[in-house]
């Protein structure tokens, strides 16, 4: 990725795939940032804490910070999202399915969005560049599977433990007999802390993709992604910002009201479960769903409070998330022989 931001411009006026791909790249965070972001904000909506409009606010002024401060120190969930396959074909083939992946995410999410059914977009990032890069190999032999490994190794800390913090935290908070109105208040510093660690996790994955989008262009994979440029970072804690300001409403609905009801002790229990399992997960340098994190601990601290799930919703997203995975790997790889055919 070129150090300076008229470097990257001259590039991408001379190549116009990486133009595209970045392009693409920027409207997969606007998705991210409209269908994603909201998971955090939702027990703060739902429960009365914070309005929709201010707590959209608080949400993408902390993806921002999220997005900034964590990848300028600690890129690794970048460098893993960076190194997922491995693109054959030429830089311009490659290319056109790094676009084609981009356009999967989109249409994956977009569907998701219709339904009000929070899905990942960061598993759905990983198929679709996995399924793409399939495309053009022939066979799966391109996908390095250790780092498929930090993805199913986050999956699983993502849920598991999720659910498991949000019941602790709420049988915490409920041994304390803390009061209603304090767990009220305390849901506003804890939206605004998942917040920050979605933009931390979430907004590193579509750096890397943009550092991918760079080396594919100009024939240089192969090579180490090296340090990130601040106007890039900025970028993309911009572009996430932007998505999340569009709102998401359906999500929360989704995800505090129609899955599981919410009260204020439930809704600080299940921020500070996220909280705790996202920092860990940033700091061991796994990808991890934040939708799977946020959705356990709802789960998890609605259980340990004796509110009653809608299986029926619970169904409906554990199937979605089933679906993730071979869904976005073979739009990928449909999407990117098609690029292939067009192209040529």
């Amino acid at each position: 990725m070129p150090a300076s931001f008229s470097t990257f411009l001259a590039q991408a006026v001379e190549n116009p795939a990486l133009a595209l791909s970045a392009l693409l790249t920027l409207g997969v965070l606007l998705v991210n940032g409209w269908t994603d972001a909201p998971n955090a904000i939702a027990g703060a909506v739902v429960t009365g804490a914070l309005s929709f409009r201010r707590a959209v606010l608080l949400a993408a002024a902390c993806n921002f910070l999220g997005v900034l401060c964590v990848t300028s120190v600690y890129p690794s969930v970048a460098e893993t999202i960076y190194s997922i396959a491995s693109f054959g074909g030429g830089p311009e083939a490659a290319s056109l399915a790094l676009c084609a992946a981009m356009g999967a995410v989109v249409l994956w999410a977009a569907a998701a969005w219709r339904w009000g059914i929070p899905t990942s977009e960061s598993h759905a990032l990983v198929a679709g560049i996995s399924g793409a890069a399939a495309a053009l190999e022939g066979d799966l032999s391109c996908i390095r599977w250790q780092k498929w490994g930090l993805v199913l190794l986050g999956l699983v800390l993502s849920t598991a433990l999720g659910f498991w913090a949000g019941r602790w935290a709420e049988e915490l908070t409920h041994r304390r007999r803390w009061p209603e109105q304090v767990c009220l208040a305390l849901q506003i510093p804890g939206a605004a802390g998942s917040a920050f660690l979605h933009g931390a996790q979430d907004g590193q994955k579509f750096l890397g993709v943009f550092l991918l989008g760079a080396a594919l262009a100009q024939g240089q994979q192969g090579a180490e992604p090296g340090p990130v440029p601040l106007w890039l970072v900025v970028l993309c804690a911009l572009g996430m910002g932007a998505g999340t300001g569009m709102g998401g409403r359906r999500i929360i609905d989704t995800m505090g009201r129609d899955m599981v009801s919410l009260g204020p002790r439930e809704g600080f229990a299940a921020d500070l479960a996220g909280i705790l399992c996202l920092a860990l997960a940033t700091a061991l340098g796994l990808p991890v769903s934040t939708t799977h994190t946020r959705t356990a601990a709802l789960l998890g601290a609605g259980w340990a409070g004796g509110r009653r799930a809608d299986w029926r919703v619970v169904r409906s997203v554990a199937l979605a998330w089933l679906c993730t995975f071979p869904g976005c790997l073979g739009l990928g790889w449909l999407l990117a022989r098609g690029a292939a055919v067009l192209a040529g």
